[in-house]
Order: C-alpha cells, then structure tokens, then sequence
C-alpha cells in the first residue's frame, strides 16, 4: 500500500534542477534515504519510493555518505574472513 504526499518545496530548489521530473526523482531519493539512513525502512523499500532498483539505491546511498551495512570491525572481519 502507498499514500501520495504534497511537499511544499523552496523556490532554490526548483530554478536549480533541470526539469520537473528530476526534482521529483531526487526529492524521492533523499527522502527515501533519510528514512533508510534513521533505520526506519529497510533497502528494499526506499529502493521501492525512489522508483529505483535496490542494488542502484545502495550505490546511490554510498555515494551520498550513508552506510549501507551496519557492522563493526569484528563483525566484519568474521564475515569476509573466508573469502
């Protein structure tokens, strides 16, 4: 199930993207991050709102400064040490 949301955006938003369907796809993109990046949803889902494949959303979640797994270095020691 999803709902539809009208977000009032800044004037600087809208001069600065090139067309209107690319302030939509990076709203929905940072928004969907945001919620991923609190823990409120998993990748799957903000992969989901952003109209995005998973695999791409984590790229673009890495690019943007947002760890895509939460683990420590011991964890991930174990994890990778049979590789």
């Amino acid at each position: 199930m999803t709902a539809t949301l009208a977000i009032d955006l800044p004037t600087c938003l809208t001069l600065q993207a090139k067309s209107r369907a690319e302030l939509e796809q990076r709203s929905k993109f940072l928004l969907a991050l945001k919620y991923f990046e609190l823990g409120e949803i998993t990748s799957g889902q903000p992969a989901q709102m952003a109209g995005m494949g998973r695999v791409a959303f984590l790229n673009g979640a890495s690019r943007n400064g947002v760890p895509v797994i939460d683990m420590n270095a011991e964890e991930m020691e174990l994890e990778f040490a049979h590789v």
